[in-house]
């Protein structure tokens, strides 16, 4: 225990002697050598001081971005990452061993240090070995150091949601279980567009961010996007479709499915429906959803994940207390079963169109 002690207040020291001694002693400790480069010696002091002193090989301009997980180096499972590791190094794309906890420790390290860190979580499933760091360490590093240190630039990516054969360890979809942590923010896109977009908004962002992936999109969506750099805003929701009779809420692959019931709904029951895209879990866009509550005055909610402590409860819950006069129906919340994903009775599991729309057809009869 001493020695912790030790360390830390050596560290704390670092810390208040500025940038350029926290570096050094950093390096001099031995936590560089051999991850991190000197910057050139024919550089001048203060040249070294504005790209703070180190680069990442083997970009010869500082580059302080770092891309781990398992099975990375090759291009991943989902082949996300193919190619990054014979353009940028193995310093900088590098493969870590089975261990989820020991991926977003190491992450929380390195963005402690200042440079950005883009862990891989191989499935979403497979999160929760290292639920305690994201928990107790990612999301309570700031607050906890007042401010002194903060892992900030870490964004944590994971192939999440079904698959059509993904079964009960490789089909969950845990926002949830992240949404009841402050400090860290949970991203899932619904297309190819909108992930870059929302994934370097989420690298470039100031706190720890849960980037989830849907699965299925890897092989079914087809979409033109951008080689140029942009960024889609973190916490606002977006209206895909403007409507008047209903609300319909999702997220991630789940969008496409009230796409297709809202389409439904007006080619059958006349009824025009507004479709809305959540894309930031927490913190969530309330304004935008309660506003289209008090103009439709009804609300429909769907996710895969278990139905019973779903985010759509919160949802249900604040606009329960933020429209509750302006609700024409109990608010409707078609979600996965509590149980278990299953395999072979995946199709009667997900909340499909079909199921969707009868809840649709029952608030409109209300």
């Amino acid at each position: 225990m001493a020695a912790v002690a030790a360390a830390a207040r050596r560290l704390v020291r670092l810390r208040a002697a500025g940038p350029e001694r926290h570096w050094r002693g950093l390096r001099d400790a031995g936590l560089a050598r051999g991850f991190l480069q000197s910057a050139s010696a024919g550089q001048d002091a203060a040249q070294r001081r504005q790209v703070a002193h180190f680069t990442f090989q083997p970009d010869p301009e500082p580059q302080e971005y770092v891309i781990f997980g398992e099975d990375v180096a090759f291009g991943g499972v989902f082949r996300c990452t193919v190619g990054l590791r014979d353009k940028y190094g193995k310093d900088r794309v590098f493969n870590t061993p089975l261990c989820e906890q020991g991926i977003v420790g190491f992450g929380i390290g390195i963005a402690v240090t200042g440079a950005t860190a883009i862990a891989e979580i191989q499935f979403a499933d497979y999160i929760f070995p290292a639920f305690d760091q994201i928990v107790n360490e990612a999301a309570k590093y700031r607050y906890r150091s007042g401010d002194l240190f903060n892992c900030g630039s870490l964004t944590i990516r994971s192939p999440w949601g079904c698959v059509g054969h993904g079964a009960l360890y490789h089909s969950q979809s845990p926002e949830a279980f992240f949404a009841h942590c402050p400090g860290i923010k949970v991203v899932i896109p619904r297309s190819p567009f909108q992930a870059k977009g929302l994934l370097l908004s989420c690298i470039e962002d100031k706190n720890p961010c849960i980037f989830f992936e849907p699965k299925i999109l890897y092989r079914a969506a087809v979409e033109q996007v951008p080689i140029e750099p942009y960024n889609i805003p973190l916490s606002q929701a977006e209206v895909i479709q403007e409507g008047s009779d209903v609300t319909l809420v999702a997220w991630g692959t789940q969008v496409h499915v009230i796409r297709e019931v809202a389409s439904m709904a007006k080619e059958k029951l006349g009824v025009s429906c507004e479709v809305i895209d959540l894309r930031t879990i927490i913190p969530w866009d309330v304004d935008t959803v309660c506003k289209s509550v008090i103009k439709t005055g009804r609300l429909l909610i769907s996710h895969e994940a278990p139905l019973t402590g779903g985010f759509a409860s919160e949802i249900s819950s604040t606009v329960q207390e933020e429209c509750f006069l302006n609700l024409e129906a109990p608010i409707s919340r078609v979600c996965g079963y509590d149980t278990p994903f299953p395999h072979i009775f995946e199709p009667f599991y997900i909340p499909d169109k079909w199921k969707c729309y009868d809840a649709l057809r029952k608030m409109i009869n209300y």
